[in-house]
């Protein structure tokens, strides 16, 4: 569920908090803010890329260590045991382009269970030429998992490019009732 208050590109310093999730596929790095939206979900053996993605969304950024809010953690936690619908109560905010919000806020809505070419989102945005710039969009989303951009294949099937790696990918669309 997205919180209708997106920030804008700033480049005041930002302060969010950061816990760690066990999940069955590594821990998961949740980032929130002081309103308990998610900001950024990755995994442990990614963190470099996403304080890059941090970085480049909010510019200097400072990561506490504190709790994730409990129903988001919980939501979470449900959606790792098979209860999938759990990720559409999680609140979240994302800066970026105008484009990558575009983006960003389309990839929930594809639905759990099914995966949507590049080509097909950049059609249904309306701009089916931006396969390409889908891609790019999809590669710097920040939450992984919650806006889901490992449902996004090549239009041939294949599984491409997953910031978490592909096994993680993988195990996430069987996850979800997907055979790759």
């Amino acid at each position: 569920m997205a919180d209708r208050k997106t920030p804008k590109r700033t480049k005041t310093p930002q302060t969010f908090n950061l816990d760690r999730l066990t999940t069955p596929i590594g821990v998961a790095l949740l980032v929130t803010d002081d309103d308990g939206a998610l900001r950024a979900l990755d995994w442990d053996d990614y963190e470099g890329r996403m304080l890059d993605l941090l970085r480049l969304q909010y510019g200097a950024v400072t990561l506490r260590d504190d709790r994730a809010p409990r129903d988001l953690s919980r939501a979470l936690s449900g959606y790792f045991k098979g209860d999938l619908d759990r990720l559409t109560e999680i609140r979240w905010r994302v800066a970026g382009t105008p484009f990558q919000q575009k983006v960003w806020h389309a990839l929930p809505k594809i639905p759990c269970g099914t995966t949507m070419s590049y080509g097909a989102l950049a059609a249904r945005l309306k701009a089916p030429n931006a396969m390409r710039a889908v891609g790019h969009a999809n590669g710097s989303n920040p939450i992984s998992v919650v806006l889901p951009c490992h449902r996004l294949i090549g239009a041939n099937g294949s599984l491409v490019k997953y910031g978490g790696g592909l096994e993680r990918k993988r195990w996430l669309l069987r996850h979800e009732g997907v055979e790759v």
